[in-house]
Order: C-alpha cells, then structure tokens, then sequence
C-alpha cells in the first residue's frame, strides 16, 4: 500500500469478520516506553476498540513492542509500518486511509498521543458527545486552562497559537491544535484527506476546519491534559512556521471562498 511518506506494511491484521464500532489511530516515533502503559489503559477504558498504531520506523525499539503486543491480542491491535519519519499529518493520513478502507464498516474514529497526555478515560465523552456531533474535540481550555506540569514558556504558545487560529478561522472550538479528537466515519470519508496539505501539527487545525466548511457539527470536550512523563516532545521551528502559514490560508480561503461551505448538512438521524 502506498501512502505519503513511502511504503507501509501492516502487521496484526484482524482475522474475517472482525469489525470493531471504534478504530483509534495512534502515531509514533520513539515511543517504545509508552505503548505498554498506553494499550492497558486504553483496552481497559474501550475494551471493544481497535487500535491502530502508524510508526515511522522509530530506531528506539517501538515498532518492536507493538509487535508483541498485537501477538498477545491481534484482533485488536495493529500496526501500519512506514519507513521513515515524514510529519504527524502524513502518519494520520496514511492511518486514515488504511482504517476506513481495512474498518470499513467502523462507525468511529478516534486519535490521540501515545504518550499518556490523552488520557484514555476521556475516551468514552469523546463517544458520547457524537450523539450530537460530527467531530469531538478534547479541549484542554474549556474551562479555564487545563493542563498539568507544563512551564510557562508551552502555554502561551499554546494559547496564542489556538488562538490566532480561531481568529483566523472563525471555528467555534476552544482549543483548534488539540490532537485528541473524534471523528465520524462519514466526516473522513467526506473529506479528501489526500488533499490535506498540513504535515506537522496544524493538521490538526486543517481536518476540523475542512470538516467545518463541510457543514459538519463541532463540539467541544473538556479534558485535563497531562505532560508526558516518558520521551520528548516533537514541536519545533519549522512546525511552528508551518502552523502559522497555514492557518493563514485557511482563513484566506474563508474570506475569498464562502461558497465552498456547503449548505448545513442532515443531522436529524441519531448516532
């Protein structure tokens, strides 16, 4: 299968008639010490859940453990391997892609960090809040500011860049760069993830405000988030530089080109 960011392959494929309500998609790179910690937790809040791990052939041993970890329990662990590291948007697309056509009958997706910052007990609201959503968002300032153990310095970027993007945009959500998300089936099959063009972590902003012109219903989450305590994080200059030329675009594109929100979208059916 060949997706952004070289060829893949897929390990811990479930057998035939195997079709879980709720795919997680769950990139990596140099996460090896979490994934164990992570899938228990995780398996434990969503039992009937499968998880999709997307590793970029990360040198510290990760895509090892999540090996022995689908051999333990396959039907609902996998893994789609790429050869190398290529951005966080790249690995989400390449996820997506592969989930909705190998889950075809999924009715959800979910994606979060590895790392333990998400925390999988929000993963129930985040279901939850579909029965009057088309996207769920896991915010981290819905009331106040919610984040533990981060300096200063990671906040205010934080706030400022969630912020300037909401400006920008126009989203009704109160935090755009959260990667803690719900998406519904028909929201990514809707939207040409092949023409996502955010590769580091404005994706996230790019998906929500796609599926936003698409009509679709947002809806806020509260969670708390939690600094990882194992590994580092991947932010950097160009990322940052990236977010901010995107999200510049998007809201361009707002201004210059209102007929491309369609009109609202049927939302009389239940979840």
């Amino acid at each position: 299968m060949g997706v952004q960011g070289g060829k893949t392959g897929e390990t811990g494929t479930p057998g035939p008639g195997s079709s879980p309500r709720v795919v997680v998609v769950v990139p990596t790179y140099n996460e090896r010490d979490n994934i164990r910690p992570f899938l228990s937790k995780l398996l434990q809040c969503v039992p009937d859940a499968h998880v999709l791990f997307v590793d970029d052939n990360s040198p510290d041993g990760t895509g090892e453990v999540i090996q022995e970890s689908i051999d333990a329990n396959p039907a609902h662990i996998s893994m789609l391997r790429r050869e190398a590291k290529s951005g966080l948007g790249a690995a989400y697309v390449a996820g997506y892609l592969h989930a909705l056509e190998r889950f075809s009958n999924a009715e959800y997706f979910i994606q979060m960090d590895a790392d333990l910052s998400h925390d999988p007990a929000y993963v129930p609201d985040l279901l939850n809040a579909m029965d009057s959503a088309d996207v769920a968002v896991g915010s981290r300032y819905v009331h106040g500011v919610s984040i533990v153990n981060w300096p200063l310095h990671r906040l205010l970027i934080s706030r400022f860049g969630t912020g300037f993007a909401k400006l920008v945009t126009g989203m009704p959500i109160t935090d755009l760069t959260s990667g803690f998300k719900c998406y519904r089936a028909d929201v990514l099959r809707a939207m040409d993830l092949t023409k996502i063009r955010a590769n580091g972590y404005v994706f996230q902003v790019e998906t929500v405000f796609r599926a936003w012109r698409m009509g679709y219903r947002l809806k806020d989450v509260p969670i708390i988030f939690y600094e990882r305590t194992t590994g580092v994080s991947k932010m950097n200059l160009d990322i940052a530089f990236e977010a901010f030329l995107v999200v510049l675009r998007l809201g361009a594109e707002r201004l210059f080109s209102p007929t491309s929100m369609p009109a609202a979208r049927d939302h009389s059916r239940g979840s």
